[in-house]
């Protein structure tokens, strides 16, 4: 059975912190680092019969802006449907539902964003970044 939780205490923190330091958006972050974006946002665990096999997070204000972050789900229980449950659950959690402005960066999963509304940036020139390495 699949089920979707936003209580952090469900999360597996050495389960998600394995998954995310081997790829290309977070390759070597911490476990130290991990727990801190984990507890300054608002995280998303995804279960197969209690075992969590996915993860995602939001950085929002709850009000103007929302920033979605560091989803997963683990390669042997990928095409099976479960990040749109994921992201589904996320959409409809009633903390976010009036946030006004939704973001996140993507280089694979174009696809599946696309079914929840996202889309290329109208103004991309009206955004700066500051990259600290």
């Amino acid at each position: 059975m699949i089920t979707v939780s936003a209580d952090k205490n469900k999360l597996d923190v050495p389960f998600i912190q394995k998954f995310l330091k081997n790829v290309y958006w977070a390759a070597g972050r911490t476990m130290q680092e991990v727990q801190t974006t984990i507890d300054h946002s608002f995280c998303f665990g995804i279960y197969l019969d209690e075992q969590q096999i996915g993860f995602a997070r939001v950085i929002t204000d709850y009000v103007v802006f929302a920033y979605l972050m560091d989803v997963f789900i683990t390669e042997e229980h990928r095409g099976k449907g479960y990040s749109s449950i994921l992201i589904e659950n996320m959409m409809n959690e009633p903390k976010l539902k009036n946030i006004k402005i939704w973001r996140l960066a993507t280089s694979d999963a174009h696809f599946l964003y696309r079914k929840f509304g996202f889309h290329e940036l109208a103004n991309p020139e009206k955004l700066m970044e500051k990259i600290i390495k």
